[in-house]
Protein backbone atom coordinates (compact mmCIF):
# COMPACT_ATOMS: atom_id res chain seq x y z
CA UNK A 1 0.00 0.00 0.00
CA UNK A 2 0.74 3.71 -0.92
CA UNK A 3 0.87 6.82 1.46
CA UNK A 4 0.94 10.11 0.10
CA UNK A 5 0.03 13.46 1.58
CA UNK A 6 -3.69 14.85 0.94
CA UNK A 7 -1.98 18.45 0.75
CA UNK A 8 0.90 20.44 0.28
CA UNK A 9 2.63 21.29 3.80
CA UNK A 10 5.84 23.19 4.56
CA UNK A 11 8.42 20.71 5.77
CA UNK A 12 9.09 21.28 9.16
CA UNK A 13 12.13 19.55 9.62
CA UNK A 14 14.17 16.41 9.19
CA UNK A 15 14.49 13.17 10.85
CA UNK A 16 17.91 10.97 9.88
CA UNK A 17 16.51 7.30 9.31
CA UNK A 18 19.45 4.88 9.07
CA UNK A 19 21.85 7.77 6.40
CA UNK A 20 18.46 9.07 4.94
CA UNK A 21 16.79 12.61 5.48
CA UNK A 22 13.30 12.59 5.45
CA UNK A 23 11.48 15.60 5.54
CA UNK A 24 8.08 15.72 7.80
CA UNK A 25 5.53 18.09 8.17
CA UNK A 26 3.96 19.89 11.27
CA UNK A 27 1.63 17.34 13.18
CA UNK A 28 3.31 13.99 11.52
CA UNK A 29 4.39 11.26 13.81
CA UNK A 30 7.44 8.71 12.94
CA UNK A 31 5.13 6.36 11.50
CA UNK A 32 3.56 8.99 8.36
CA UNK A 33 6.44 10.58 7.58
CA UNK A 34 8.17 7.40 7.55
CA UNK A 35 5.16 6.18 5.04
CA UNK A 36 4.83 9.08 3.80
CA UNK A 37 8.79 8.80 2.36
CA UNK A 38 8.00 5.28 1.22
CA UNK A 39 8.85 3.24 4.23
CA UNK A 40 7.16 0.40 5.28
CA UNK A 41 9.21 -1.99 7.28
CA UNK A 42 9.82 -0.50 10.91
CA UNK A 43 11.30 -4.02 12.15
CA UNK A 44 12.08 -7.29 12.06
CA UNK A 45 10.49 -9.77 14.29
CA UNK A 46 12.81 -12.21 16.49
CA UNK A 47 11.26 -15.64 15.70
CA UNK A 48 11.02 -15.19 11.87
CA UNK A 49 12.73 -12.24 10.74
CA UNK A 50 9.38 -11.20 8.82
CA UNK A 51 9.50 -7.97 8.35
CA UNK A 52 6.80 -6.02 10.17
CA UNK A 53 5.40 -2.58 9.78
CA UNK A 54 2.23 -0.22 11.08
CA UNK A 55 -0.66 -1.19 11.18
CA UNK A 56 -3.15 0.21 14.01
CA UNK A 57 -1.69 3.90 13.50
CA UNK A 58 -2.96 4.55 16.99
CA UNK A 59 -0.69 2.75 19.46
CA UNK A 60 -2.21 -0.73 20.22
CA UNK A 61 -0.62 -3.50 18.08
CA UNK A 62 2.89 -2.40 18.58
CA UNK A 63 4.06 -3.70 15.11
CA UNK A 64 5.42 -0.28 14.47
CA UNK A 65 8.59 -0.24 16.92
CA UNK A 66 11.92 2.13 16.06
CA UNK A 67 14.71 2.30 17.62
CA UNK A 68 15.15 6.50 18.50
CA UNK A 69 18.00 8.46 19.67
CA UNK A 70 19.12 5.24 20.91
CA UNK A 71 16.11 3.90 22.76
CA UNK A 72 14.78 0.98 21.53
CA UNK A 73 10.59 0.08 21.70
CA UNK A 74 9.23 3.60 20.81
CA UNK A 75 5.79 3.03 19.05
CA UNK A 76 6.30 5.48 15.63
CA UNK A 77 2.73 5.86 15.61
CA UNK A 78 2.12 7.93 18.88
CA UNK A 79 5.76 9.59 18.55
CA UNK A 80 5.36 12.76 17.68
CA UNK A 81 8.39 13.66 14.96
CA UNK A 82 11.28 16.18 16.31
CA UNK A 83 13.84 17.67 14.13
CA UNK A 84 16.93 15.67 14.33
CA UNK A 85 15.81 12.80 15.26
CA UNK A 86 18.06 9.51 14.39
CA UNK A 87 15.86 6.50 13.47
CA UNK A 88 16.40 3.43 12.98
CA UNK A 89 14.51 -0.26 12.34
CA UNK A 90 14.41 -2.53 15.57
CA UNK A 91 16.03 -5.84 15.38
CA UNK A 92 14.48 -8.94 16.93
CA UNK A 93 12.70 -9.23 19.84
CA UNK A 94 11.39 -5.72 21.94
CA UNK A 95 14.15 -5.86 25.21
CA UNK A 96 11.85 -5.76 28.42
CA UNK A 97 12.83 -3.11 31.25
CA UNK A 98 15.59 -4.73 33.32
CA UNK A 99 14.87 -5.79 36.91
CA UNK A 100 16.67 -4.50 40.13
CA UNK A 101 18.10 -7.58 41.95
CA UNK A 102 15.18 -7.47 44.39
CA UNK A 103 12.85 -7.73 41.67
CA UNK A 104 14.27 -10.46 40.48
CA UNK A 105 12.86 -14.24 41.17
Amino acid sequence: MTFQRIEKAPIAGLLHFEGRDIPFHAGDTLATALLAAGINAFRRTALSGEQRGPYCLMGVCFECLLCVDGIDNLRACVTPARNGMKIQRQQGAPAGPELKPEEQP
